[in-house]
């Protein structure tokens, strides 16, 4: 008897555009904002019916890890009650997805204070912590735009 036959809905991956996942972190993300870019985004739904989570992966905001074969979780977001393990579905999806288009890593960002049980499931591994800091700079002035907030980076590679 399968799940659905069960009653539970189904977790599947569906594809989606900059512009739905986008409006889905501005409603349901906790601190983040919509992305400017991407290279792609995939959704998450229940049996393919209500959108309950969505990836966004792009380029690097790093230039230093820019290097042509790096690709970066940019957004993850699922609605709260969406469905459990919804993120690691995505995060997997993300890596396989960057895998067929030729990348040899993916990486991503979690708030320290986040346990990153999602990432650790999808494969991830810790690489380091980055330190609470403005994009303000006196070479270049930006206008802050939110707290920075200290951060963990984690990386999956081929």
């Amino acid at each position: 008897m399968s799940r659905v036959e069960k009653g539970r809905p189904r977790l599947r991956v569906v594809p989606t555009t900059l512009r739905k996942a986008n409006a889905f972190v501005r409603l349901h993300h906790r601190h983040a904002n919509p992305t400017r870019g991407h290279k792609f985004s995939i959704g998450a739904t229940l049996d393919g019916d209500e959108l309950v989570g969505v990836a966004i992966a792009g380029r690097p905001i790093s230039r230093h890890r820019d290097d042509g074969l790096t690709l970066e979780v940019l957004r993850v977001c699922v609605k709260a009650g969406g469905s459990r393990n919804a993120c690691s579905l995505l995060y997997g999806a993300c890596w396989r997805a960057a895998r067929a288009m030729g990348y040899r890593r993916l990486i991503t960002y979690t708030l320290k204070s986040e346990n990153g049980a999602s990432v650790k499931a999808s494969g991830f591994r810790l690489v380091g912590e980055v330190r609470a800091q403005s994009w303000d700079r006196p070479s270049r002035r930006r206008p802050q735009t939110h707290r920075p907030l200290e951060r963990r980076c984690w990386e999956r590679t081929a």
